[in-house]
């Protein structure tokens, strides 16, 4: 009897040792930086934005991802080995998928000081001038121009787009709606001037619907910065190698025939469509 306890009581020890190993081992895991996990798993993790051309677009028939966020994603994948995994977001939602450990880095992230309190920055990929789509006859040539109680501006709430008229245009009637497709519609209407847009999104409408007006360049060109988002960790490692990488692409040359390439083969703007001058 007495045997039978003291194995039984090695069993439970056994098994306590295994409890005990099992739970470091997911608390290890929870605590593993990008960097680690990354080339421990070689597999590097992105968050996805569908119908968001030429950024991001989804075929809704073979399921394959397409945008110049993707080609950049997989440059990046390829640099470092491993293979690609695209989970599906929204703009909204990436912070919290950062922030939550589902991916491990998400492409076309505005660094706004709200964001930078709970997640981390890249240097920038590449930069996106503010431009006007304006209905047709109405092409002001400075942002000076716009600062009237006459111009009626729209854009989509609380965006970088709202940003901007609010400090260069506070004079004008600005509109300020829930989405950008609802600024898009109060041009097309008549009940706006103009919408502001980055350069991307600008050509992307206009080349969808030509019958809106044309695409202005107000001087002096204002830019945003494009940049990836990264969870908020100690080890800077995987920051560090994606500014690595994002220095190398830009001095290849290799940013702007990536944007380019897609504007075309997703929104139908071709190269001569774009405005000179423009920083990308």
């Amino acid at each position: 009897m007495s045997n039978r306890r003291n194995f039984l009581a090695q069993v439970a020890a056994t098994g306590s040792v295994l409890l005990g190993s099992g739970s470091l081992y997911a608390q290890s895991e929870a605590n593993e930086s990008a960097w680690a996990r990354i080339h421990r798993t070689k597999v590097l993790r992105i968050g996805a934005v569908a119908g968001a051309a030429p950024y991001y677009h989804k075929d809704i028939v073979s399921g394959e991802w397409q945008g110049f966020m993707i080609d950049f994603a997989k440059s990046l994948a390829a640099s470092l080995g491993v293979k690609l995994e695209i989970t599906e977001t929204s703009w909204g939602n990436s912070v919290l998928d950062l922030q939550s450990n589902k991916i491990d880095i998400f492409f076309g992230l505005n660094p706004t000081p709200a964001r930078a309190l709970v997640v981390d920055f890249s240097d920038p990929l590449f930069n996106n001038a503010f431009v006007l789509v304006a209905r047709k006859g109405f092409q002001p040539k400075t942002w000076a121009e716009l600062n009237d109680p006459s111009v009626k501006i729209a854009v989509d709430m609380g965006s970088s787009h709202d940003q901007l008229v609010t400090r260069l245009c506070p004079k004008a009637q600005i509109s300020r709606l829930e989405k950008s497709a609802d600024a898009t519609l109060a041009v097309q209407m008549g009940r706006a001037d103009a919408q502001v847009l980055v350069t991307v999104l600008a050509l992307t409408a206009i080349s969808k619907n030509p019958s809106i007006g044309q695409v202005v360049v107000p001087t002096p060109v204002e830019s945003t910065t494009t940049t990836l988002g990264f969870r908020k960790e100690t080890d800077k490692a995987w920051i560090e190698y994606v500014n690595k990488w994002i220095a190398k692409t830009r001095a290849d040359g290799k940013i702007k025939p990536v944007v380019l390439a897609n504007l075309q083969s997703l929104s139908g703007v071709k190269p001569e469509q774009v405005p000179a001058g423009l920083p990308f």
